[in-house]
């Protein structure tokens, strides 16, 4: 998650300045980029317990030892919470100190899976000398709820203590769960809107594919994606399918609607986050937050506050592509291979666009409701997700194919699709793969998870 702001930014005096915020995402295609988000857990090896943000073989001492490779970092009352650099990198910590790269806008997925593999190689070098490890899954294996503490930032005090009051999962969801996420420009509002409901619909397809999340507390939990049951009892207000994207006449302004009827977290203010959970973004724009009465907002604060929305799509500059479990590096590179093919070649999204455009608000949710369990056996309509997914996969290869966007030796980015095509091929997911280890070869033993999906 984000990192305290550095400027109050402009007042926002007309409504007209939240739609704007969204219409400045508007590029060509040829300034399109891509971006791509990763989390993973930080445990110790010699415990195999998650690291704490405090000690010398804590999360502060590993932000403080990837000082070395030319980080900036950024601080909160006095903590190292989060590191940037001049190539439009950061890194950032999860509530419970889940550790995400957050990658540059770049032009290529071989762009992108170079910055992955010299970030872990950085990450690496230091969590050996500290004895730390890092897994790559969509949900920690056994940690409890109890055994993580939360990392030193304010917006996360204020969200812990607001969750409960809305869904039973959200302090899993802020300690226990991690995804691999992919970030994507669009041209114009049309445009914006077509792409929107593409990765809505499909969501579940990405879910099934990078499902990676089949264990709680040592066990086995009876899914493939408890990282995406846990999102379905988060917070009704801020999480979902957002079925309105589907209805005539979405665009910005419906967009921004939306967010200003998401209740509101916080508001940052010299130095300090002030609890305005619960509050209305709309009394912010007339003066009247109960937090902060008299004041106005400031683009900065909607800035924060679109970060508080968590549906399965979310809208910024960009647009974010949320449904994705974490899971080892290949996969890193895949989550974001997908979508550009899909959603960069005009061929492949009308493709999508028109597999997905008669599908029912009703048949979207019983898919959503279906896939953290069953994954790619998971239906819609007559078809399985797998058969979906192959189909959908074929469409990303031929886009990224009429993309051509060659590395050094002349090759193009449809590799990067080849575990997903193994995955679909085979009908078993990551999940699927992982249990039945942890049956045979594992002998129950679920420490052994811990050498075979570390990175």
């Amino acid at each position: 998650m984000s990192a305290p702001p550095k400027s109050p930014g402009t007042p926002i005096t007309d409504r007209r300045q939240l739609v704007e915020f969204h219409e400045n995402g508007n590029k060509p295609p040829a300034a399109w980029r891509v971006g791509t988000e990763h989390e993973k857990f930080v445990f110790r090896h010699s415990d195999l317990r998650r690291a704490p943000y405090e000690g010398p073989d804590g999360i502060g001492a590993l932000l403080q030892g990837l000082l070395r490779f030319g980080w900036d970092p950024v601080r909160e009352a006095g903590n190292i919470i989060a590191l940037e650099n001049d190539a439009r990198c950061s890194i950032t910590l999860e509530p419970g100190g889940q550790f995400e790269l957050s990658g540059a806008p770049l032009e290529t997925i071989h762009q992108t899976c170079d910055e992955v593999h010299e970030h872990l190689r950085q990450v690496r070098e230091v969590c050996d000398e500290l004895g730390l490890g890092m897994l790559g899954l969509g949900f920690d294996p056994t940690s409890r709820r109890e055994d993580v503490g939360f990392m030193p930032k304010g917006r996360y005090r204020i969200m812990r203590d607001y969750m409960p009051k809305k869904g039973r999962m959200g302090l899993d969801m802020m300690l226990r769960t991690c995804t691999v996420q992919a970030n994507l420009d669009y041209q114009s509002e049309a445009d914006m809107v077509k792409k929107f409901r593409v990765a809505l619909a499909l969501q579940p397809v990405a879910t099934a594919l990078f499902a990676n999340s089949p264990f709680t507390e040592g066990k086995p939990n009876g899914y493939q994606s408890y990282r995406s049951l846990v999102w379905t009892d988060t917070d009704p207000d801020r999480c979902g399918t957002l079925p309105f994207v589907f209805e005539n006449g979405f665009g910005f302004e419906r967009y921004v609607d939306y967010m200003l009827d998401v209740p509101m977290y916080f508001v940052y203010r010299d130095g300090r986050y002030i609890d305005a959970s619960g509050q209305s973004f709309r009394d912010f724009l007339a003066g009247r937050l109960p937090a902060l009465p008299g004041e106005i907002p400031t683009m900065t604060d909607w800035n924060d506050h679109i970060t508080t929305a968590f549906p399965e799509v979310r809208l910024k500059s960009f647009l974010e592509m949320r449904g994705a479990d974490g899971g080892p590096w290949r996969r890193l590179c895949a989550l974001p291979a997908l979508w550009v093919g899909l959603l960069y070649d005009s061929g492949a999204l009308d493709a999508a666009h028109d597999l997905v455009a008669d599908w029912t608000e009703t048949e979207r949710d019983a898919m959503r409701a279906e896939v953290p369990k069953l994954g790619l056996d998971a239906r819609i309509r007559s078809r399985t997700l797998r058969e979906v997914a192959l189909e959908v996969l074929d469409f990303a290869r031929e886009g990224l194919h009429r993309r051509r966007r060659l590395d050094r030796a002349g090759e193009d980015e449809t590799h990067f699709l080849d575990t997903l095509f193994s995955i679909a091929g085979s009908g078993r997911s990551p999940a699927a793969e992982m249990l039945e280890d942890y049956e045979k070869r594992w002998g129950g033993d679920i420490k052994r998870v811990y050498d075979e999906y570390a990175y």
